[in-house]
């Protein structure tokens, strides 16, 4: 068949189309479209706004082009005629069979294919290459912005069988370009160094401040000046500007040089401090609690300060929108300023609904059990705040994030929807081992802070090692009443042979019941009762220590010493805690502390008490709180009261406290720290001339001390610790892995311990030197790097570190493991 091809668009709307003209229109027969591989048929005739019948005119084939090309399907376009029929000839875009991203480091994957979704640009979608350019150049604009010059993006279009493609985003960042030097030009009354304190560009770094920004980035010199411009301004000088900023680049495009001019006027006093506007009849209240007063220098930051301050304060009345203006009113003859302060509080704002998104495993219930704002009331940014603490100080919340959505068609109502983020809420541990003290061990254990998605806490925990073997079953509902009243309770049993660990040869077996009783004092305080009962059964094995038979001797049998003895006790405990913590799990902000006072009620076989406190304090050293400081401190004290049989009750030796281990003192084998057990052995027997056996002088004894710590009754351990982002990880792993160089402190005493009665007693051989366990500047310390992982398995710890200062006999270790421990 023989085909006319006639142009009818005198101009070229694309470049890839054509359409040969006629000098006279025609009335479309029929229309064939040719070309088409992934496009139906029926989809393409949508586009065209031609039919049969349709006289085809020059305005007519614009149209067409168009249509068809913003489609985005097709990347070429031509427009034939074959008699009175259409001939549509298009040629379909590919379509991306895969996105590769290579080379970018500063660019997560996760950005970019964000990035090139917003452009339409993901696999199975057909190919715009208009697209990809803007991308390209978008890209560079960013590299750009952070400092390197250098910086290239290249998309690699690969072609594949069947009309589809490749696409390769490959990125060369280079280096970031450093600045060389920044100059400030037209200050006289601060000099540069000062103003240099103020930006956190800097130049010319020490080696040492390796937390200084020496490269260059254009999002962070605006924020210098903005910190430059309030420097001045919180100072009184209200006029002051940066009238310009020069940035110059070294022709290899890797160094970087800033100049500032600014202008710094004069100071300015205020003369005056007027609230106008609706002020809810809060109008005393406001003006006596207001920062501002006549007669002080002008200072921007209390200015702004106040505007947040009449706006937080409203906000707790349900005037959650409310506009706050200062207005000031300069009068250039005395340098004063008079501030009007325009208050519009707007509509008090209800809340309809609170919701909560991205909750897969913990019930809403639990959730609203920790949000202070209520439904139906008035809307309240503090009760909102405090709202998202809690909820982040939940263990199983990863993170946590709130935000106000207006009611469609009401003005004063919005839903509050917290979006929030779970992590593992359990551990589990199992394993088998062995060691030189330890033998083969073996331990298994569950413990589950959300039960089921009920917030409540399950724990069951069974281990055996060779001189151990304990199961231990706990529950807590943290809040068994809708006030926030919590109960929990545990049932516990233990065997421990003191030989098979090589410390102190005794052996004990335990079981204990308890449950105890929790009280909101406020958002961040709260007080707890407990009571447990617990049977215990101590054998001596005939060995004894100095320490422990003073204790062994109340309760034995004269008539058979070497009978196990038994005492039953009632232990009653309250419990003081606070937390301001901005996380449950690896928390880099606030602080927490927890004080608990227990001791066996008079009716007990044995009268002693122990106090016991621990604190731990974050500092964040920068904004995004990667980098922070840790101070922790834990002490502990212990002692008998009353007597029994004209006997002053001492402290069990079981009750003991030890140190040594990830929890305690890193680098230090666990409960190995403190003081000895100490055997005294008489000297031997002779014959006398009457043929009566005497003993030697008591001068003469020999003493022999344990090969392990018998622990103390007083504790303190502190700690410094620099939490560092982990090398090699990106920042979403702060969440469930942490790095931190740690120096580690402290020790435990006996302050019962008579170091006189043994001084000048000769140490058997084979047997570390003895010390006076009572005095507290005896200590250890070390120091080192522990990482800290939440794992699918539960915790894990890994800890590096070198003792720093140790004792005769301490069990030293470089590096300790362990898994489920608890943070």
């Amino acid at each position: 068949m023989k085909c006319t091809k006639l142009v009818f668009a005198a101009i070229l709307l694309f470049s890839s189309s054509s359409f040969a003209q006629t000098a006279y229109d025609f009335v479309v027969e029929d229309i064939r479209v040719e070309g088409l591989q992934r496009v139906a048929l029926g989809a393409a005739l949508t586009y065209l706004p031609v039919q049969r019948g349709d006289a085809m005119n020059r305005f007519r084939v614009t149209q067409l082009i168009r249509s068809l090309y913003s489609s985005t399907h097709f990347e070429k376009v031509n427009i034939y005629r074959d008699g009175d029929i259409l001939v549509v000839q298009v040629s379909e875009r590919p379509t991306i069979s895969n996105i590769v991203f290579e080379g970018n480091d500063d660019i997560k994957d996760e950005q970019l294919q964000e990035s090139l979704d917003n452009s339409n640009i993901r696999i199975g979608e057909p190919l715009d290459r208009t697209v990809i350019t803007s991308i390209e150049n978008g890209l560079k604009d960013f590299f750009y912005s952070i400092g390197k010059y250098n910086a290239d993006v290249t998309a690699i279009i690969t072609p594949l069988p069947r009309n589809r493609v490749d696409l390769k985003l490959l990125f060369e960042e280079g280096d970031a370009a450093k600045i060389q030097q920044i100059n400030i030009v037209g200050n006289e009354l601060f000099p540069d160094d000062e103003l240099f304190k103020q930006m956190e560009l800097k130049f010319n770094a020490a080696w040492w401040d390796f937390l200084s920004e020496t490269r260059y980035q254009q999002q962070t010199l605006s924020g210098d000046m903005e910190n430059i411009t309030s420097y001045y301004k919180d100072r009184g000088y209200l006029k002051f500007s940066i009238d310009s900023t020069q940035v110059s680049m070294t022709p290899e495009k890797d160094g970087i040089y800033v100049t500032m001019n600014v202008s710094e006027g004069e100071q300015y006093n205020i003369s005056e401090v007027e609230l106008v506007g609706d002020l809810l009849g809060f109008e005393e209240f406001l003006a006596q609690v207001i920062p501002l007063e006549s007669g002080d220098l002008y200072n921007q930051a209390e200015v702004t300060f106040t505007e947040d301050f009449i706006s937080k304060y409203l906000g707790r009345f349900g005037y959650a929108y409310p506009t706050v203006t200062t207005i000031p009113e300069i009068n250039e003859d005395d340098k004063t300023v008079k501030l009007t302060l325009s208050v519009d509080p707007g509509k008090r704002i209800y809340v309809r609904r609170v919701n909560f998104v991205g909750n897969t495993i913990t019930s809403d219930a639990v959730l609203r059990q920790n949000v202070n704002q209520m439904e139906g009331t008035w809307l309240s940014e503090p009760l909102l705040d405090s709202s998202k603490a809690q909820l982040s100080r939940l263990t199983y919340m990863e993170n946590v994030e709130y935000e106000t959505i207006r009611v469609p068609g009401i003005d004063d109502k919005v839903d509050v929807d917290f979006t929030v983020k779970e992590q593992a809420s359990g551990s589990f541990n199992a394993g088998i081992g062995y060691g030189d003290a330890t033998k083969l061990s073996l331990q298994a254990g569950i413990q589950q802070d959300n039960f089921l998605g009920t917030g409540k806490r399950v724990g069951l925990n069974v281990s055996t090692v060779s001189y151990q073997k304990q199961a231990q079953l706990t529950y807590l509902d943290p809040f068994f009443t809708i006030d926030g009243i919590s109960l929990g309770g545990s049932v516990a049993y233990s065997e421990f042979d003191g030989g098979d660990f090589g410390v102190i040869q005794y052996n004990s077996k335990r079981w204990s019941v308890g449950a105890n009783i929790g009280y909101p004092i406020n958002e961040v305080n709260r007080i707890s009762f407990g009571l447990t009962y617990s049977s215990v059964e101590l054998s001596d094995d005939n060995t004894n220590f100095v320490q422990t038979s003073r204790f062994y001797d109340q309760f034995a049998d004269r008539v058979d010493p070497d009978a196990p003895i038994n005492y039953d006790s009632f232990l009653g405990s309250v419990t003081w805690s606070r937390s301001t913590l901005n996380r449950g799990l690896f928390p880099t902000a606030g602080s927490s502390q927890r004080a608990s006072f227990s001791a066996t009620t008079p009716n007990s076989e044995v009268n002693y008490f122990k106090i016991v406190g621990d604190g731990k304090w974050y500092f964040p050293l920068t904004r995004s709180q990667r980098w922070s400081v840790l101070a922790r401190l834990r002490f502990g004290y212990g002692n008998g009261y009353g007597e029994t049989d004209g006997i002053e009750q001492i402290l069990p030796f079981n009750e003991n406290f030890t140190a040594g281990g990830a929890d305690t003192l890193r680098g230090f084998e666990n409960n190995t720290v403190g003081p000895r057990g100490v055997v005294r052995f008489p000297s031997t027997l002779t014959n006398s001339p009457t043929g009566v056996p005497i003993l030697r002088d008591p001068s003469q004894d020999t003493i022999g001390l344990s090969q392990r710590s018998l622990g103390g009754n007083a504790m303190l351990i502190g700690g410094l610790e620099l939490i560092v982002p982990t090398p090699f990880l990106e920042e979403d792993f702060d969440n469930s892995v942490r790095t931190s160089v740690f120096y580690d402190v402290g020790n435990v005493w006996d302050t019962e311990f008579n170091f006189a009665e043994f001084e000048n007693l000769t140490v058997q051989q084979n047997s570390d030197p003895l010390a006076d366990y009572s005095d507290w500047k005896l200590y250890r310390s070390s120091a080192g790097v522990s990482v800290q992982w939440i794992s699918p398995m539960g915790p894990m710890v890994f800890s590096f570190s070198r003792a720093l200062k140790e004792r005769d006999g301490d069990d030293a270790r470089f590096f300790t493991f362990n898994i489920g421990s608890t943070f």
